[in-house]
């Protein structure tokens, strides 16, 4: 048994395990960076969160039958991928997304402004725990442990 980033306890099944470095990770795309080194060397991917969300389905060379991600030092990814780095990648955004989805942007960013929502960090962790225990492609069994 182990304690999963929910803070969970749940039955440790024999897969790979991927562990990516958390001070290494000092940006969004720094993160892309790693994920890149770990999961899939060499291979071409969109670098950006819906593309990160589909390798976590598989059919990019990792297992077909689930795997691990242990996140070392995610106490430093947390810090570093918290609100400054969130209002940056959300004005990156504002200046790429479409007209209609500014509004809302700029309430996030508003948001992440003064402290509150989620943070870059908060969206890689649904992200992944989507494909895991107890979310909506839980088949994908991709596990994630925070260190």
């Amino acid at each position: 048994m182990f304690r999963n980033a929910s803070g969970n306890y749940e039955k440790v099944y024999m897969t790979t395990e991927y562990v990516i470095d958390g001070s290494q990770i000092t940006s969004l795309e720094s993160f892309y960076d790693e994920i890149s080194r770990v999961l899939m060397p060499d291979a071409y991917w969109g670098r950006n969160l819906d593309a990160f969300n589909d390798i976590l389905r598989g059919g990019f060379g990792t297992p077909d039958e689930g795997f691990t991600i242990r996140w070392s030092r995610s106490d430093v990814s947390k810090e570093r991928l918290g609100y400054p780095e969130t209002v940056r990648q959300l004005e990156r955004r504002l200046q790429r997304c479409h007209p209609d989805n500014r509004d809302h942007i700029r309430r996030e960013l508003a948001d992440a402004r003064a402290g509150i929502g989620p943070t870059v960090f908060d969206w890689l962790l649904w992200i992944i725990q989507i494909h895991g225990p107890g979310g909506e492609e839980e088949a994908d069994n991709v596990r994630l442990v925070l260190e």
